[in-house]
Parts: C-alpha cells; sequence; structure tokens
C-alpha cells in the first residue's frame, strides 16, 4: 500500500531516467513501452552502455520522441553499480532520477503514474519504488529461475523500477561500485539512505519485470553473491537481512552439506591408507556422512523440484545443481571473507576538499579588505593539516561581492586571500567571484562554476570533491556540480539550509567524517 505522503501545492517534478544495459534486444522492448506511456517526457534519458570491449554502437533505436533528450555513455563492463553512478552522474541536474533495467516494460501510464508517485513528496524521501509485476506461465508451474525471478515483485528497493532524488545520491555517493553484480547494491544503497535519516516509499506505478532467457546452469553462478553478502555484512552487520528485509537463504544449510560431504570423502581417503580397527571406523565415519550428505542433498532437490514443473530437463538440472551449489556457495563466502576482510565505508576518500573561506575556514568579517583582521575558524588549521596529511588535494570557493559593489578593491581581496593561504595554506586551487548578486553572472554560489573551476585547477573531477561550507548555497554550487557537500553550520546558518545536507557541529567532525568514514546525520 502506499505510504501517506504530506499534500503539497507544487510543480510538477524534475526528472531524469538512467538505464544501464549490456544490449540486449529487451533495450528495444524498454525503451518503446517508455515511448508509448502517458506522461510528461523525462528531461534527459541516459543510456550507459556497459558491453565489455567492444566498439559496436547499442542494437537499439531510439524512438523518435526521445531523440533530443538521449545521451549514451561508455563505461566497458565496470558492473550495474558503476552504471548507475555513471548515468545519474552524466545527466542533466534533474530533482529525480528514475533507474530502469534494461529488461523491463514500463506501464502504459508510467510517466503519468511516475509524477504521481514523486509530486509531493516530503524533502525527506530519497526514494520511491514501483510496483514489479513478473508474469509466470499460466499452464504450468513456474521453473526453479523463473521463482528466482518472481522474488523481484516482493523485493525492497530494487532498481528495475526506482526512483532517487539527486540529492540523495550526492550525499551518500551513490551505488557502492564494489559490488561488481546485479545483486545486493540497491539494499545497500537503501540501507545507507535509512541510516543517515532519509525515507523510502512504495508508490503505484507499475513495471513488468518479463523472465528473460537463461542457461540451465545459471543457479551455480548465481552463488558468486555469497562473496557479495559478505561485504554487506562487513558494511552493514550480521542484522543487514532483516533490515533490507532480505531472505537469509541456505548458507547454513549449505555448510552442513559440504562439511558432511568432505567428511565423508576424509574419512574414505583415510581408510584407505590405514588397517585394522581404526580403519573400520573411518569406514564407519566415512559412511555416516556420506548417507547425511545424500539426505541433505535429497531434500534440496526436492524443495527445488516439487514446486516446479517436474519435467525431466527441469529435474535432472536441479538433482546436478543441487549436488554443486553447497561447496560452490560455501567457496564463494570463504572468497569474500578473503577479499572483504577490510572494507572501509563508501563512497571512498575524495580526491579534493573545496573550503568556503568566510565562516568556514576564517572568520567571517564583512566584506573585509584588511588581511590584519584575518582570523582563522576554530579547528581550522588542525582539520586542513590532516587533510593535507591524508594527501588530499585542498582549494577555496569564495563569493565576493565587496569587489563588485566597490567596497573592497581586487587587491584588497587578494591581500586578504593570501593572509588565508599565509595561515592555513597554502591552497591548490582559489575560484573567487568577484561580482555583485545582481550583476547576474555564472560565476557566484549557488551556480557551480567555482566548484568545476576549482576542480579543473586541482585536476580531478568535480564528482570527486568535498565542498565543506556553512550556508545552503555552498551546499546547492556543490550539488549542482555534482560534488558532496558538508555543512558546518554557524550563527548565520536557518535551520531549513541544514535538511538533507550531512551535517557536523564543526571542522574536526566534518574532517572526520570524510577520512575516517563516520556517517553524519542528513536529517536532525
Amino acid at each position: 500500500m502506499t505510504a501517506s505522503r504530506t499534500k503539497l501545492a507544487a510543480r510538477p517534478p524534475d526528472y531524469a531516467v538512467v538505464i544501464p544495459t549490456l544490449g540486449r534486444p529487451s533495450l528495444q522492448v524498454c525503451l518503446d513501452a517508455l515511448a508509448d506511456a502517458d506522461g510528461p517526457l523525462p528531461r534527459q534519458i541516459v543510456l550507459v552502455d556497459d558491453r565489455h570491449d567492444t566498439p559496436d554502437p547499442l542494437p537499439a533505436r531510439v524512438p523518435a520522441v526521445f531523440a533530443d533528450r538521449t545521451v549514451i555513455v561508455t563505461l566497458e563492463g565496470r558492473g550495474p553499480a558503476a552504471a548507475r553512478n555513471a548515468g545519474w552522474r552524466a545527466a542533466e541536474p534533474a530533482e529525480w532520477v528514475a533507474f530502469l533495467d534494461d529488461d523491463v516494460r514500463v506501464g502504459p501510464r508510467w510517466r503519468k503514474e511516475l509524477l504521481a508517485d514523486l509530486t509531493g513528496q516530503p524533502a525527506q524521501v530519497a526514494g520511491v519504488q514501483g510496483v514489479i509485476d513478473v508474469p509466470l506461465p499460466p499452464d504450468r508451474r513456474p521453473t526453479d529461475w523463473e521463482r528466482g525471478t518472481a522474488g523481484l515483485a516482493t523485493a525492497r528497493w530494487i532498481t528495475a523500477d526506482m526512483a532517487y532524488r539527486r540529492a540523495a545520491l550526492i550525499a551518500v555517493g551513490g551505488f557502492d561500485e564494489r559490488f561488481p553484480r546485479a545483486f545486493r547494491e540497491d539494499a545497500d544503497l537503501a540501507l545507507r539512505l535509512l541510516g543517515q535519516g532519509w525515507e523510502l516509499r512504495q508508490g503505484d506505478r507499475t513495471t513488468t519485470h518479463p523472465v528473460r532467457p537463461a542457461s540451465r546452469w545459471a543457479s551455480l553462478k548465481a552463488q558468486a553473491g555469497n562473496a557479495d553478502d559478505v561485504l554487506m555484512s562487513r558494511l552493514h552487520g550480521r542484522g543487514w537481512h532483516r533490515e533490507a528485509e532480505a531472505a537469509p537463504g541456505r548458507r547454513r544449510g549449505h555448510w552442513v552439506t559440504s562439511a558432511l560431504l568432505a567428511s565423508a570423502a576424509l574419512g574414505a581417503a583415510a581408510s584407505s591408507v590405514t588397517s585394522g580397527p581404526r580403519r573400520t571406523g573411518l569406514r564407519r565415519v566415512a559412511l555416516v556422512a556420506a548417507v547425511g550428505w545424500l539426505a541433505s542433498t535429497a531434500e534440496f532437490t526436492a524443495a527445488r523440484v516439487l514446486p516446479g514443473p517436474r519435467t525431466r530437463h527441469e529435474t535432472t538440472t536441479m538433482a546436478v545443481t543441487s549436488v554443486l551449489i553447497p561447496p560452490l556457495a560455501v567457496g564463494q563466502w570463504l572468497r569474500g571473507q578473503v577479499r572483504y576482510r577490510r572494507v572501509a565505508p563508501w563512497p571512498p576518500l575524495p580526491a579534493a576538499v573545496l573550503f568556503d573561506r568566510d565562516g568556514t575556514l576564517i572568520e567571517d568579517v564583512p566584506y573585509n579588505g584588511r588581511p590584519e583582521l584575518v582570523a582563522a575558524m576554530p579547528g581550522a588549521a588542525a582539520a586542513v593539516a590532516r587533510l593535507r596529511s591524508a594527501g588530499i588535494r585542498l582549494g577555496v570557493l569564495t563569493n565576493q561581492s565587496g569587489v563588485g559593489r566597490g567596497l573592497i578593491t581586487t587587491a584588497q581581496m587578494d591581500a586578504v586571500n593570501h593572509r588565508v593561504d599565509e595561515l592555513l595554506g597554502p591552497f591548490g586551487a582559489w575560484a573567487v567571484c568577484p561580482h555583485d548578486a545582481a550583476d547576474g553572472c555564472d560565476c557566484r554560489k549557488p551556480a557551480p562554476y567555482l566548484v568545476q573551476q576549482a576542480a579543473a585547477e586541482l585536476g580531478v573531477d568535480p564528482a570527486d570533491c568535498v565542498v565543506i561550507g556553512d550556508i545552503g548555497s555552498d551546499v546547492a554550487a556543490a550539488h549542482a556540480a555534482g560534488a558532496r557537500a558538508i555543512l558546518v553550520p554557524t550563527p548565520a546558518t536557518r535551520p531549513a539550509e541544514t535538511a538533507g545536507v550531512p551535517t557536523a557541529r564543526g571542522l574536526a567532525e566534518a574532517v572526520a567524517a570524510i577520512l575516517d568514514g563516520r556517517p553524519l546525520p542528513n536529517w536532525t
């Protein structure tokens, strides 16, 4: 049932659509259904081509209605999490980003229903999920693969059809790109958002997710997801299944089955090189373990065969894979334990941190043109030094409308900036807007220009930057450029400016959040 929402008089929300794809034929079906749906067009459609090493264009025709608003981003096989990040970062900065899988078919009213789902959502709502329908054969029982796909209909926060606020994606660094498969990366994002005070809701729009053809051995390949479960445990603790409302699976049973198989094999091998009573005892151990393994495997096979069509092909496939899945699952879980033995929170360290000047690095003296009045904010020197020792590039962004108003000269502004460099620098980039707000320039915060300029001077992408400031225009400039932001409030900060923004009590806490992976609350 759709959660209740605050009724607000608001303009229709602006949205972009991001579709990661491997170039499957289903992409054309997805695009055609999206084009045929009723409702306002998206601001942009981003197709993320994640195929490995192919010079060939995507095998899909962009519908005419989307011809002027579709872009293609090439990623070269980095996985769905990285593909979604590349997509929303490449998109024009719409308020919402709707993610669709390339094998879904949206409903005939999807665009209209999406806007109905998003319109009036309180600012604290980070995402709204669509209703997923998985059609199953009406004339027979579903296969094991079909039943697995049908589980998408009840899964929480899956990105087959999930709309997220762009500001929320920026705040938490988007999808964790260490998840290499379309498995768990959506639950991880949801848990990080919920943990930082955002809300997620269920919408009413409908999307069909057909069961795509798969190899009869697909269940063996799927066991690689056990390694992803290890990563989830490292990031969110052992209870993450409950928080994400995800089924825990049969891993404990697989451990028992694998242990019985190993005991039977080892017992038989040991008995072949011993003699006398010891040999007899080992054979008995091997026999008991073998019987236990056979019973456990038979139970697992029956649990998969009985709900299905029970054809010879399906029964044979289930029998063979039920023998192989337990040791594969355990092996992948052990691989994950090794691979993810040390895991830092997502997102990774930024390449650069960009500071607002007045009220953040130094005390705010209005229209100051006198270097002797420059005083560092409490904790500024230690915070900057800690970032510098971590190898992070540093820059400063500042609006200096006093120059545009004629209250101070450019030389006086430069002298004050030089004094800041003496106290806290050197900084690798200075991005300054000298204009008054009435000048209508393109560089004054909250425009993204200063963030983009500083990032370019430092040789980094804006998406790899964190902006630390004290007022809403600092945050808005960061988000417009695709950078993360942290607010360190001062008496000049309005309470509304802290809503939905990671907020620290001082520069030391802000830097600790960056370097130590300590999440800051986005809502208080």
